[in-house]
């Protein structure tokens, strides 16, 4: 065997086993990467919904760790089942979509996290709140910092689109892909 034959059977064994595993339910969380403006994103997802999207600042590997301790161990890189995920991201970037229409699984966020979370994604494309708006929104004005940290440690970003929460006096204030990137995502939603 070549190992030109080789490489070629080892895939095939790969998305065998890949298919497998989905078929028989045993892959609890799917994953994927995409080309963004801003870098490299991972997508991840369980059969409920988007998990995870991975910013280009973000370890990869770090992150599908993260994963398997506080989701499950079975955790396996499944391109072909995320590509509506993977197209809507596109289509986002390229200026086409505004709105997304995946599926999103909200395990990962509890009380007012999940609230404030909800209330991110619920801010239509073009526009933006403050965290006190997002406090509020989440049933507790006074907890604008709880708000930062629901923006901080958003695990959907993009589709939550914690960009698009700033300061009360209109600056930016941070992001977990860095300010740049914050500033390209607002700058796309203003002139699309």
């Amino acid at each position: 065997m070549t190992p030109t034959t080789e490489a070629r059977d080892m895939k095939k064994s790969i998305k065998a086993l890949r298919e497998r595993a989905a078929a028989e339910g045993l892959l609890d969380v799917a994953y994927a990467t995409v080309d963004s403006p801003f870098g490299t994103l991972l997508l991840a997802k369980t059969p409920r919904g988007l998990v995870r999207i991975g910013l280009p600042t973000e370890d990869a590997q770090e992150l599908l760790t993260d994963l398997a301790g506080r989701i499950s161990p079975r955790v396996m890189e499944a391109p072909a089942g995320l590509d509506e995920e993977r197209r809507e991201l596109e289509d986002y970037f390229a200026g086409r979509r505004h709105d997304f229409e995946l599926p999103v699984d909200w395990q990962l966020s509890h009380g007012f996290l999940l609230r404030a979370r909800q209330g991110i994604a619920a801010i239509p494309y073009g526009e933006t709140r403050t965290y006190t708006d997002l406090a509020r929104s989440a049933g507790n004005e006074r907890a604008v910092r709880a708000a930062g940290s629901a923006c901080s440690r958003n695990p959907i970003p993009l589709v939550v689109p914690c960009h698009r929460v700033l300061r009360s006096d209109g600056t930016l204030g941070g992001y977990a892909g860095g300010l740049e990137m914050k500033e390209g995502l607002l700058s796309l939603e203003r002139h699309p």
